[in-house]
């Protein structure tokens, strides 16, 4: 199944677009195509930065252990 793209548009500082350029040229891809990756991994950053904090929150003394097996139970 292809995945499905959606156009938006977004406004960068001309630091940024110059940025975008030089690693669009580097890999030679498209900037739309750099910009999109570059979205993806920054969310990706974000994630984890929020995935951190709750096992951090969730790491204490007296942290309840649950198996690999159990957690994902409920996820097939």
């Amino acid at each position: 199944m292809p995945t499905l793209k959606r156009r938006i548009n977004i406004t960068v500082s001309s630091e940024l677009e110059r940025a975008i350029e030089k690693l669009a040229r580097r890999d030679n891809v498209p900037e739309a195509t750099k910009a999109g990756e570059l979205l993806r991994t920054a969310i990706e950053l974000e994630e984890d930065i929020i995935l951190g904090a709750i096992a951090a929150r969730r790491d204490t003394p007296k942290a309840k252990f649950v198996s690999h097996k159990k957690a994902w139970k409920n996820f097939k």
